[in-house]
């Protein structure tokens, strides 16, 4: 009987855990804080801020949104992240996308302080994870990863196949892969006969965001399958995994909705958490000039 992975569920018990870090964290004196940032009004991009505020409220977190107009200048940007790098009272900072046409997103993430990133996506930050260093880590390939861990799927030993490369989901999650002991294969678009590679695996990973990716003749009976591919269709959001197919090979796979996408704001959260501790421990190198 294949399991289907609740992500709701296991949502759930995240938040309780982050509720009662964030009471720890309150002892000793810090009050939690979220920083998001929005450049211009995309509608998908200002309805996830509004969430995560709403989110944020309820778990006890402190939420900020600073919106700035669309033509706003790279440096007026990078000025406003540094401020909130400055800022003591904010613990996690959030760059929504897309960004401008005419602005550079990769100097707009280097510019964002690495201990409060709770993207993840700093230099610094991937560095550290690929080094296996105390950093902050991309909530998408770690709700990939938590979403098995929860629901008592073992990942020493593993062989994983993570389908697709991109810089959020895809490359992190290889490292993350690789730190809990998976043997892991990384496959994409210039990838030759898909199929040969993801029938070999324990665990199927696609993150590529292309409807109907995976069949189930690309899947062994008895793999676990995790569907991290977002895809709008007609207001519907769709996986890469054709769910209902696949569903009668595998032996445990994620829906869409409900999967893995359910882990990731309360992962985010987790991050505001972890920044303080970092912030806490770093003495140099890393914090930004004030």
């Amino acid at each position: 009987m294949t399991i289907i992975l609740d992500g709701k569920k296991v949502a759930a018990i995240l938040k309780e855990e982050l509720k009662r870090e964030i009471t720890t964290v309150k002892e000793i004196g810090y009050e939690p804080k979220l920083a998001v940032m929005l450049v211009g009004e995309d509608p998908a991009s200002v309805a996830y801020a509004k969430f995560l505020g709403k989110v944020s409220s309820n778990a006890g977190v402190l939420f900020e949104l600073y919106q700035m107009v669309k033509s706003s200048s790279e440096e007026e940007i990078k000025q406003k992240i540094n401020k909130l790098n400055c800022d003591p009272a904010v613990h996690g900072i959030l760059m929504m996308m897309p960004l401008p046409p005419h602005v550079n997103k990769q100097r707009i993430m280097e510019e964002i302080s690495p201990l409060k990133d709770v993207d993840g996506l700093h230099p610094f930050n991937r560095g550290h994870l690929i080094s296996g260093g105390k950093c902050l880590h991309p909530a998408t390939p770690l709700s990939c990863l938590e979403i098995l861990k929860r629901s008592g799927i073992s990942l020493a030993g593993k062989h994983m196949v993570v389908v697709g490369r991109g810089e959020t989901v895809g490359k992190p999650l290889i490292f993350m892969a690789l730190a809990e002991n998976c043997t892991v294969t990384v496959c994409h678009s210039k990838t030759d006969d898909l199929s040969k590679f993801t029938k070999q695996a324990d665990i199927v990973i696609s993150a590529v965001g292309k409807p109907g990716l995976i069949t189930a003749d690309m899947i062994r009976p008895g793999a676990v399958v995790v569907d991290a591919g977002i895809s709008d269709i007609d207001g519907n959001i769709i996986g890469d995994v054709d769910f209902e197919q696949v569903k009668e090979i595998a032996t445990a796979i994620t829906p869409v909705p409900g999967g893995v996408g359910s882990l990731t704001t309360v992962l985010m959260l987790k991050n505001v958490l972890k920044g303080i501790e970092l912030q806490m421990e770093s003495k140099i190198g890393v914090k930004p000039t004030c």
